[in-house]
């Protein structure tokens, strides 16, 4: 039953063979791994604008040349990562770099950082994607968390069924948003030009003198410009950055030549976010707009443009879906990157193995599980969630981009000093930034993610010095190899009645061992009385062995006759042999205990013990 549902939802399993042909093109490709970046220029000029609208109408002259350094730095990480892509072809991002140019320590810096961003990305994009949905329909509020949790889970399956399959379904909403936005952008503008432009905030001096009131401000004027609230808003900003590495992480997902195509995506990324980021927030200058409670910017500005029509809503519904499916980005690296630390023993090794549908579903289950826990802990609320984000991401830019500079510098290519130059001059901007978005946003959650880093990347060394030590342990040497003892073996058989599916369990105990006896533990004296008649003629002149069971459990009483059994005989082997019958139809299964299973879960840590199941099948 479980097996035809798990085919119904996932659909037929994929050979090995069809592993070149569920790789990406770059049109499909560009959706699912770029949907976490674009994304973030629904919030990244709100979060510019947020920062600075203390200071009423300087924060749309000042939030442009922030909005251009954030383009500038797009284009120094995109270059950046174009360079990783092409020496890292195998993918792995900040992480193989770091590790390989800095060391061990730089790259499981750079790991734990984008496994905690990646987890942050789907949390905080789906708990905004559902924001989205409840500002159209208010009513659904109380549904938030477990509209968020759904939603995880929906991007987890849909995964899950594989990689092309997330891709063909993930490419429309992405392409619909960009494309809803650009044409935002130019007929805003082209009104702009034509000087029909109808200011949303007509008061900024008063709305500003309000807004700081409110909020227990004392800022007055350009005087409040400050570097600390530049380098604040531009930190904010940097936003729209999140998740631009994910193209060098998911190398191997893309069509042959893989890095050639990768590196094209990457700059169809970095082109659009640039374009978005700078024509939104010329356009929150141009209409005078501030982030207001219940409605964000790209939707005043669409509403001010447009009018409250079909188009508004079009834009509305097509942020609150890739708000939600960003989180597909984070399910496609998410996994790789486990399965690239497990090869390197920093991660369990179940984290590498493929499903079935060639995705690498334990690191899907595993990202979702964790995702969704943390909607529930926060209760869905974009605004406790956002502290926690982008922290990481920038570690991971700023290790790797330094990588980069230091392979540079000693490979010595040609350029090679200009690539070098570029990548430190990068990785100090992310270094700033990082140490920006930490400080503002310590006391309100960062701290949470700047604990859990060190403490996933002593979590990796336990783990590899678990599989180093279990290594040495298990390695086979000609020096160390003894030819081993022979095996004196003493074979149990539990009963619970005599009946046909008893007998092959018996024939197969007493073909390990001449020391071979059969358990009853009573808990029915009815049952106990019809074994001691019946034995006699069907136990196969075994002996039979009956435990009263006070308490009427069987498991512990069992454990107790194995211990003694092996302190009789220390130098056995005991065999505990599980008569099992099997039913035809998968529903009689739920009418029969598990006790088997209970029984070997019991016995998994005990030396020298040996449990089997001998299965009788029942002819329906």
């Amino acid at each position: 039953m479980f097996a035809r549902i798990r085919r119904l939802l996932l659909g037929k399993p994929l050979p090995t063979a069809r592993q070149m042909h569920e790789r990406l093109p770059k049109f499909l490709a560009l959706p699912v791994f770029a949907s976490d970046a674009v994304s973030s220029v629904a919030y990244a000029t709100e979060e510019i604008l947020l920062t600075l609208m203390v200071i009423g109408s300087a924060a749309w002259g000042v939030s442009l040349p922030i909005a251009g350094a954030i383009a500038i730095l797009i284009a120094i990480v995109a270059t950046s990562y174009r360079q990783t892509i092409f020496a890292y072809p195998s993918g792995g991002g900040s992480y193989t770099v770091a590790k390989e140019n800095l060391g061990t320590i730089y790259g499981l810096i750079a790991a734990a950082s984008l496994l905690t961003d990646y987890t942050l990305t789907v949390s905080v994009s789906v708990a905004a994607g559902v924001a989205a949905i409840i500002s159209l329909d208010p009513g659904l509020a109380q549904h938030v968390t477990a509209m968020g949790v759904l939603a995880v889970l929906f991007v987890a399956f849909i995964n899950l069924r594989g990689v092309r399959e997330s891709g063909a379904l993930f490419a429309p909403p992405t392409y619909v948003f960009v494309a809803t936005l650009c044409t935002l952008i130019v007929v805003g503008l082209m009104k702009v030009f034509s000087g029909h432009v109808t200011p949303v905030v007509a008061d900024p001096a008063g709305w500003a003198k309000g807004f700081a009131e409110s909020e227990g401000h004392h800022f007055g004027g350009i005087q409040t410009v400050g570097m600390f609230l530049i380098l604040r808003a531009f930190a904010s900003g940097c936003s729209a950055l999140t998740g631009i590495e994910a193209i060098a992480n998911g190398i191997p997902a893309f069509r042959p030549p893989e890095s050639k195509n990768a590196a094209t995506t990457m700059t169809w990324m970095a082109a659009i976010l640039a374009v978005l980021v700078l024509g939104i927030t010329y356009l929150a200058h141009a209409y005078h707009v501030f982030p207001a409670e219940h409605e964000t910017v790209i939707s005043q500005l669409a509403r001010t443009v447009f009018g409250r029509g079909w188009f508004w809503y079009t834009i509305q519904i097509a942020t609150a879906a890739i708000l939600i499916l960003a989180a597909n980005t984070a399910f496609q690296d998410f996994p790789r990157l486990a399965y690239i630390l497990a090869g390197d023993r920093f991660a369990p090794r179940q984290l590498a193995n493929r499903g079935d549908k060639l995705a690498f579903s334990n690191g899907i289950l595993m990202l979702a599980l964790v995702a969704a826990l943390l909607i529930v802990i926060f209760h869905g609320d974009t605004t406790r969630l956002i502290p926690l984000y982008a922290v990481g991401v920038f570690v991971s830019f700023t290790l790797s981009q330094f990588g980069m500079g230091v392979r540079q510098t000693n490979a010595r290519h040609k350029g090679w000093r200009a690539r070098a130059g570029l990548s430190f001059f990068g990785g100090s901007v992310t270094c700033v930034v990082a140490l920006v978005i930490a400080v503002t946003k310590f006391i309100h959650g960062a701290f949470i993610v700047i604990l859990v880093i060190p403490f996933l990347v002593w979590v990796f060394y336990r783990i590899h010095g678990h599989y180093i030590e279990l290594g040495k342990k298990l390695r086979l040497t000609e020096e160390e190899f003894e030819e081993p003892e022979p095996v004196m073996s003493t074979s149990i058989v539990l009963v619970s009645s005599i009946h046909k599916g008893i007998l092959p369990a018996l024939q197969y105990a007493r073909s390990l061992s001449d020391d071979c006896r059969a358990l009853y533990i009573e808990v029915d004296d009815i049952e106990s009385t019809m074994l001691k008649e019946r034995w006699p003629k069907f136990g196969l002149d075994i002996p039979l062995v009956i435990l009263e069971s006070p308490y009427r459990t069987i498991t512990d009483q069992l454990l107790r006759y194995v211990d003694e059994a092996k302190k009789d005989r220390p130098n056995h082997t005991i065999t505990v042999v599980l008569p099992e019958f099997v039913v035809g139809k998968w529903w009689h299964k739920m009418l029969h205990n598990q006790s088997s299973l209970l029984i070997k879960l019991a016995m998994m840590t005990r030396r020298d013990i040996v449990v089997t199941n001998v299965r009788y099948f029942v002819d329906e």
